[in-house]
């Protein structure tokens, strides 16, 4: 049941930003060409080094410090080179072979430590997308795939689950898609007036503590 709430809080969060972006996912091919295209990578690699990554790099904590830290400096350079460079204000500005490499970007998230949404608006402003754009990108990129594995892990074991446990699943649906809705409407109006600096800033501090806690 335990994996099954998470799931359920995960689905509530990516409806709402299917909410949000609903004219867009709705009605706007261009961008699902996009989407689609940065899927490529992003399975190619998770299929070809599945056993490698799980072997080696899943529950190692040097990674996750290492790549918390570093992930954070690729962010803040990251977003002073948008500063200068990133002229996209839409995403179907984008080509869609930039589109392929933002998914190789985010293919990068199979490994412990690095952020989905962080390594995809990397990749989004380097590849022209402003701050913005990069971030939108990044929300509904994560549709597909959530979508899917949600509505298959539920469909798989809901008629195991009591009552009270529906219950349960549908309180941690609607907290999740409110806070969601409300942290991603903010976080997209932070964005237009500030960057990532602040956020690469954390994950270094993050990395530090994580580091002291389980390395020393």
């Amino acid at each position: 049941f335990t994996k099954s709430f998470e799931i359920a809080i995960q689905l509530g969060s990516i409806l709402a930003v299917v909410f949000l972006f609903a004219d867009r996912l709705l009605r706007d091919r261009e961008t699902w060409k996009r989407i689609a295209v940065a899927f490529v990578p992003t399975g190619a690699v998770g299929f070809a080094l599945y056993r490698l990554i799980k072997d080696h790099l899943i529950g190692n904590d040097l990674v996750v410090v290492i790549s918390l830290f570093l992930g954070g400096i690729v962010l803040i350079l990251a977003d002073r080179y948008c500063e200068r460079f990133c002229y996209l204000r839409d995403v179907n500005d984008m080509s869609l072979k930039k589109a392929f490499v933002v998914g190789i970007f985010q293919s990068l998230a199979v490994v412990p430590g690095v952020s989905r949404s962080g390594a995809t608006i990397v990749g989004g402003m380097l590849m022209g997308l402003s701050r913005r754009s990069a971030a939108e990108f990044s929300f509904i990129l994560a549709v597909p795939t959530m979508l899917a594995a949600t509505s298959y892990d539920l469909f798989r074991t809901g008629p195991a689950f009591s009552r009270e446990e529906w219950g349960l699943l549908a309180l941690g649906f609607g907290i999740a898609f409110a806070t969601a809705f409300l942290t991603v409407r903010f976080f997209l109006r932070f964005l237009d007036k500030h960057g990532f600096v602040i956020f690469g800033v954390y994950r270094m501090v993050v990395s530090l503590l994580y580091g002291a806690v389980f390395l020393f």
